[in-house]
């Protein structure tokens, strides 16, 4: 099990529409994401640049870096700046420091990361934010989507709203990577990380926006629904959550919401996982695309 990393400073990383940087800041699209220079992530990060890049995380949802050749041991450095890294259990990782996550796919391989999801959301203590960096890419194609679920949750109709209020939603990580396992494996598993039970509208811990928390890769039902929802006959009870979940799914596919990055080798995306949900696009195959991620353990989901 997950303990919630609690940084001392949370309540100074509240982001204001004035707010000054100590790097430059190109807003992406009006509602998510945005491209920050005159920075070297190589270099450890004073307390000032640290708190400042945390307020535009918490404000921006994905911030993006570019031209930063880093080391994976580097790497490592700048996302534990941030809290304390997971290790996952179901994903190789770099054979020097197992936090970082290898992503290699190539003409043997398609990605099998082309859905909307937020990463680990099937932990009882899912992630904070995860740092993304590109080692190869295709010429064209292999895209990531990211998407601003505070706004997908501000844009639903008030009944959806008042229908949701007290919904949970069951997350659990077999059904994506329980495929690939041995029977053995997958118990064992199956016993170590169960399924977690979170609201389906959380708040996010810095900015106390409410967000739509439940994606199509983890979520797999309502714990709840049969409690909160009535229904008229038996057979309606099963459709209609699962129509209200497909519902819910597909708020993040709405491009108002999105940010789409193309990628360049030593580029570096730092998103927020407690407010975003993202896609890999899977437009490339057989072609080659690399990647490694640090992933920074969060909260648990109010």
């Amino acid at each position: 099990m997950q303990a919630a990393v609690t940084a001392p400073d949370l309540p100074a990383t509240r982001a204001t529409d004035t707010e000054s940087w100590p790097f430059t800041v190109r807003r992406s699209t009006p509602t998510i994401g945005a491209e920050i220079g005159g920075i070297d992530l190589r270099q450890p990060l004073d307390d000032a640049t640290y708190l400042a890049l945390r307020r535009a995380l918490v404000k921006f949802k994905v911030l993006f870096f570019r031209d930063q050749e880093i080391s994976p041991a580097q790497h490592v450095a700048v996302a534990r700046r941030f809290g304390e890294l997971e290790i996952h259990p179901m994903i190789g990782h770099h054979p020097d420091h197992p936090e970082l996550v290898v992503f290699g796919r190539n003409g043997g391989q398609r990605g099998r990361e082309n859905l909307y999801h937020s990463d680990v959301s099937w932990r009882e203590v899912p992630s904070m934010g995860s740092m993304l960096r590109c080692v190869e890419t295709p010429e064209v194609g292999g895209d990531t989507i990211w998407v601003n679920m505070a706004a997908a949750y501000a844009n639903l109709p008030e009944d959806v709203k008042a229908r949701i209020a007290r919904l949970n939603g069951v997350h659990d990580a077999m059904p994506t990577f329980g495929q690939a396992l041995a029977d053995d494996k997958y118990e064992a598993m199956r016993q170590k990380y169960p399924p977690a039970v979170h609201p389906v509208v959380r708040t996010h811990p810095e900015s106390g926006e409410k967000i739509l928390y439940v994606n199509e890769g983890f979520t797999t039902h309502f714990a709840n629904y049969a409690r909160e929802q009535p229904y008229r006959i038996g057979s309606d009870f099963r459709p209609a959550e699962m129509d209200l979940m497909q519902y819910l799914f597909r708020q993040a596919a709405a491009p108002e919401y999105q940010v789409r990055l193309k990628w360049q080798r030593n580029t570096i995306a730092f998103w927020d996982n407690r407010s975003t949900q993202h896609y890999a696009v899977q437009d490339y195959f057989p072609a080659v695309r690399h990647m490694m991620r640090a992933t920074v353990i969060g909260d648990r989901p109010v």
